[in-house]
């Protein structure tokens, strides 16, 4: 039964391919894709691992960095990486030493795929060709911070038929919460663990260190369309009523917009006669409103902050993370539409959740809150081990 799913379902992933295939060409001309589709659906400097060693896969940079406590202990094995997007690429690059690689699609993976000594996989990245090779080349295969959202779940009822199969090839699955437990029971696993969520365990510190400028700094961390505007003109109404210095450093998510944004900011800027750079020009962080415009600078924006604002809660993209700006001892703000990010909100106190129109008086209230703290840990024990079982030469 297991043999002739699993050719049915490599029958599919060619036709889907085929079918997909004048699609996948188009967008990889795109500049956010143009690494990633190549690598993925044609294998364009995409390798095979070079030597067995501990896998990890994770979707993007989120997940790619909340593997640095575990591969921190790992001293001999070699590392090796596969994610899906160019942000998550660009974090897992900077493993020392570690082998990283954009995971191909699942029609390649019986061809590409090697034995290796441990499997781990994050979150929600359930792709039945990875973990059904894994299990034909004699890989133990984890899934580590599993979680179901309220969003996806009953969709994963619909398609249990389909998970059953996939989890079968699972030897043990981490949850993130005892709701997650119940959850993949329901899609027939029953080899779980609850263990919290590894995120917790992150060691989060800025890559550089600026001085903070004089007076009250609010970031804006990870934004997408339409959520930089809400933010600004939230800002400029705070800007009537608090007479201390205000500065306001906006942090797209995606590079593609950095245009986009600077020229709304700089109109913006001119028509109410404020002063406005990009970081990448002046790092001047005493403007009154400052584009940053360069990668990997976010937590460095959190270290220099009072509040932060977090994106993806005002547009329906889900939330972020907010134990980085938590980590500098920032006061948050986010939109309510947060469905991706509820495990990691619950452990977070001190946070204000409002709609668009109220932001402006968050920045207010904000003022006289406390700090945004976490208390909650979590239990690496178990996954530490088996790692330690494979860290050898």
């Amino acid at each position: 039964m297991r043999q002739s799913f699993f050719y049915f379902y490599y029958f599919l992933s060619v036709l889907l391919f085929i079918i997909a295939l004048p699609v996948t060409l188009y967008f990889s001309f795109k500049s956010k894709y143009k690494e990633s589709l190549p690598a993925r659906f044609f294998l364009q400097r995409t390798p095979r691992f070079p030597k067995d060693g501990i896998w990890f896969h994770a979707c993007s940079l989120g997940e790619v960095k909340a593997l640095s406590p575990l591969i921190e202990t790992i001293t001999k094995a070699q590392v090796n990486i596969s994610v899906i997007t160019h942000t998550g690429f660009s974090a897992a690059s900077s493993y020392r030493d570690a082998q990283v690689r954009y995971l191909p699609y699942e029609l390649f993976l019986p061809f590409w795929q090697r034995r290796q000594r441990l499997l781990i996989v994050l979150e929600a990245e359930l792709w039945y060709m990875l973990f059904a090779v894994a299990s034909a080349r004699g890989t133990k295969t984890i899934l580590l911070n599993a979680r179901i959202s309220d969003r996806s779940y009953p969709k994963y009822l619909k398609m249990r038929w389909f998970y059953g199969r996939l989890l079968e090839y699972v030897d043990m699955i981490y949850v993130q919460s005892e709701t997650d437990r119940q959850r993949f029971e329901s899609l027939g696993a029953t080899n779980i663990k609850v263990i919290g969520n590894i995120k917790l365990a992150q060691k989060i510190k800025a890559g550089k260190e600026y001085t903070k400028a004089k007076g009250l700094s609010i970031v804006a961390g990870s934004t997408h369309p339409g959520e930089e505007k809400i933010i600004l003109d939230a800002f400029l109404a705070f800007k009537k009523v608090h007479n201390e210095a205000l500065h306001l450093i906006i942090v797209p998510r995606h590079p593609e917009r950095f245009e986009a944004v600077s020229q709304m900011m700089q109109e913006q800027a001119k028509e109410e006669g404020l002063s406005f750079s990009r970081f990448s020009q002046s790092q001047n962080l005493g403007d009154d409103l400052i584009l940053v415009d360069k990668m990997g600078e976010l937590n460095n924006m959190y270290g220099v902050s009072d509040i932060a604002v977090l994106g993806g809660g005002f547009a329906p993209i889900g939330g972020h993370n907010p134990l980085e700006p938590v980590a500098f001892g920032c006061k948050i703000i986010s939109g309510k539409k947060i469905f991706n990010q509820k495990e990691l909100f619950k452990y977070v106190k001190h946070v204000q959740f409002v709609e668009p129109s109220e932001l402006s008086e968050a920045f207010v209230k904000a003022l006289d809150m406390p700090a945004s703290s976490v208390d909650e840990k979590v239990d690496l024990h178990e996954i530490n081990a088996l790692i330690k079982e494979c860290d050898y030469i």
